[in-house]
């Protein structure tokens, strides 16, 4: 029996890691993303506890304020979200070689 995936849950704990991560309130966040300061910690609030969810233009703003890609808040793997972290960093040149090693490994 394949269980359901709950997207809304791993969008949850992804930002609030991410927002911890960068030390931010949940204020800070808001206000960062381009929500208005007088809600802005109560909307990161019920985005973190899964009271509301961000629509993708919201969840856009979220991640340019973290600095993560947008995928990441969805990504089910833990893994590979973090892969997706370290990823951005990465020169071009250093994408490209991490990446032909990686098809070297892979069957495709």
């Amino acid at each position: 029996m394949k269980t359901s995936i709950n997207y809304p849950d791993i969008f949850c704990q992804r930002l609030k890691a991410a927002r911890l991560s960068k030390g931010l309130s949940q204020k800070s966040l808001g206000i960062l993303a381009g929500i208005d300061e007088f809600v802005a910690s109560t909307r990161i609030n019920r985005y973190e506890k899964g009271v509301h969810q961000a629509n993708i233009e919201i969840a856009q703003q979220l991640a340019t304020a973290l600095e993560v890609p947008l995928a990441y808040f969805y990504m089910v793997d833990d893994q590979l979200a973090e892969l997706t972290l370290s990823w951005v960093k990465l020169s071009d040149l250093d994408k490209t070689e991490l990446l032909a090693q990686v098809k070297a490994k892979s069957s495709w």
